[in-house]
């Protein structure tokens, strides 16, 4: 081990159970916001819909535009095992990589039925304990999987969601992501509305959100931990937008984490984006110079998670870990459903 190297423990914090949000506030914009200014580290307690105050005219926010698909679904064996599937990568029409409960029962060439409408093939057992599928079908397997699958909630989220629309932002468009990406949860309609006719401009990217993100930290040291590739996609419209703002000295402001992944990819030396798709498994922590963003908005997250490593690369660690305790302090609630932050 690097002397001086980070350590997973570095990035721990204490957090109570009860802090944990279980259900999205009603409207969405009305989670309690906490704003950071990097320049003073002074910190404000606001409401998401208080967003518009900090933003001003000729800003890019970057949104990511993935959509959430019903990703867990249920299976047999034809012994009679239940057998539990998570769909988080698609490699072809009809392969996809899945994590599977139990695991020891998905071997390669065993077939798991769901329903009538679906079976899977287990083609390959992956070191990382995920397996590669193939399902069988007929029709779209978007509309198969729409009538069988249902929402993957994190673990941490133990009460039913009663409208499934709560885990998409009102942007969603493109189809394939296993987990929401939650800062852009927050966004109503009207809001987005009240922000463009500020004049500030709006690109989209696409991170098919998957175990990439969410993925735990198990190594001692940060930097011996793999991240998961994920898809992403950088349109030419959006990479030309985001320079113009970069060459005229207006701020680039990313939604979530995944959008600063996106942007981080892309970007070469020089900050400079282009039209890009590919996978990315870019793992972001301190020290680390961004070469894009002037601002983050984001959830709070997990500790010792590579979400809370790469706020802590934007922020400073040390910053980071005060400002979190300060949100425990304040009652704020955390994690997917819960409040955000806005780093400026």
């Amino acid at each position: 081990m690097i002397k001086n190297e980070l350590k997973t423990s570095d990035f721990f914090y204490e957090l109570p159970q009860e802090y944990i949000a279980q259900n999205p506030v009603e409207p969405r914009d009305s989670a309690r916001m906490l704003v950071y200014k990097r320049n003073n580290g002074d910190t404000e307690h606001r409401h998401f819909y208080d967003l518009p105050k900090y933003l001003k005219r000729g800003d890019v926010l970057v949104i990511n535009n993935t959509k959430v698909i019903p990703a867990r679904i249920f299976g047999f064996k034809d012994s009679g095992a239940k057998i539990e599937f998570l769909l988080h990568k698609r490699i072809s029409i009809t392969d996809w990589e899945v994590l599977v409960k139990p695991a020891r029962k998905a071997l390669p060439n065993t077939i798991i039925s769901f329903g009538e409408t679906l079976k899977a093939l287990v083609m390959e057992c992956r070191d990382d304990g995920a397996r590669i599928v193939r399902f069988i079908y007929e029709g779209v397997f978007e509309e198969v999987l729409s009538k069988i699958g249902e929402m993957p909630l994190p673990h941490y989220i133990r009460e039913p969601l009663q409208d499934s629309s709560r885990y998409q932002t009102v942007y969603a468009k493109e189809s394939g992501s296993c987990a929401a990406p939650t800062a852009g949860l927050h966004f109503t309609e009207r809001l987005l509305d009240e922000i463009k006719s500020m004049g500030v401009e709006i690109a989209e990217v696409t991170l098919q959100v998957g175990l990439g993100t969410f993925r735990p930290v198990k190594t001692e040291t940060i930097s011996e931990h793999k991240m998961h590739s994920e898809s992403y996609c950088l349109s030419a419209e959006s990479a030309e937008k985001i320079n113009r703002a970069k060459k005229e000295g207006r701020r680039v402001i990313a939604v979530g984490t995944t959008s600063v992944r996106v942007l981080e990819s892309a970007a070469d030396s020089d900050g400079l984006l282009c039209e890009k798709s590919g996978n990315t498994d870019i793992f972001i922590y301190p020290p680390y110079k961004f070469k894009v963003i002037d601002g983050l908005i984001t959830n709070f997250h997990l500790p010792q998670s590579t979400l809370l490593m790469l706020v802590s690369a934007f922020l400073g660690r040390t910053e980071t870990l005060n400002l979190y305790r300060e949100a425990v302090e304040q009652k704020y609630r955390f994690f997917s459903f819960g409040d955000v932050t806005l780093l400026l």
